[in-house]
């Protein structure tokens, strides 16, 4: 990652990432920088980002004590037919991973928003209840997973789900199914609970890890 990509602002810092960053090598470029990573870090998304870079930068702020402040979607977008604003296209580097766009959400999604992509998606805010993604790649979400979500459709085992946190009834990655527990509209009570999780795919179980 070059250094130009991180930048102080009065509001804080701004991190830049662009088509062709990976999670190695954000990993790497953010490994000696825990210290400017300590506050308020604006996530500026350029072009079709590995939705796996933008999780490594996530947890990188995280674990640095800093807290995502905003991230703003590509500067030069398409709408597609959903409303959803889509980046241009970069070559996908997982051979696995579907051969389709990252499609980028830029709000909240609502009760009732039903999303299919063919590749992943990322969100940038809640998924209220009542709504559901469906994504042949991975569901990223900045806050809260509070709906339904099915990452890995059409058995993409190596599929994620990441959400702020998820309190979601229920998601699926591939075959999986996890629902919360019986009586519980929610698979994590959300009070206080703001903590970053994955979800991910561990010997044909759904397993979700806390990131922070």
């Amino acid at each position: 990652m070059r250094s130009m990509k991180l930048r102080g602002t009065l509001g804080g810092l701004n991190l830049l990432l662009e088509p062709g960053d990976t999670a190695s090598s954000v990993a790497h470029s953010l490994e000696n920088y825990s210290d400017l990573l300590a506050t308020s870090v604006t996530i500026e998304i350029a072009g079709d980002t590995h939705p796996e870079a933008l999780e490594v930068a996530l947890s990188a702020i995280r674990a640095a004590g800093g807290t995502p402040g905003r991230v703003r979607a590509p500067r030069v977008t398409v709408t597609s037919a959903n409303g959803a604003a889509v980046p241009e296209r970069a070559p996908q580097e997982d051979p696995e991973l579907p051969s389709a766009q990252t499609v980028i959400v830029p709000h909240n999604v609502r009760a009732g928003f039903r999303g299919e992509y063919k590749g992943s998606v990322v969100v940038l805010g809640d998924v209220n209840p009542g709504a559901e993604l469906i994504a042949g790649g991975d569901v990223i979400v900045t806050g809260a997973l509070r709906g339904v979500a099915h990452a890995g459709y059409g058995g993409y085992e190596n599929a994620i789900v990441w959400a702020r946190p998820i309190a979601s009834p229920q998601i699926r990655i591939g075959d999986a199914l996890a629902r919360s527990p019986e009586g519980s509209s929610n698979m994590r009570r959300m009070e206080g609970n703001e903590r970053t999780e994955r979800a991910s795919l561990s010997g044909g179980m759904i397993v979700i890890d806390v990131q922070r």
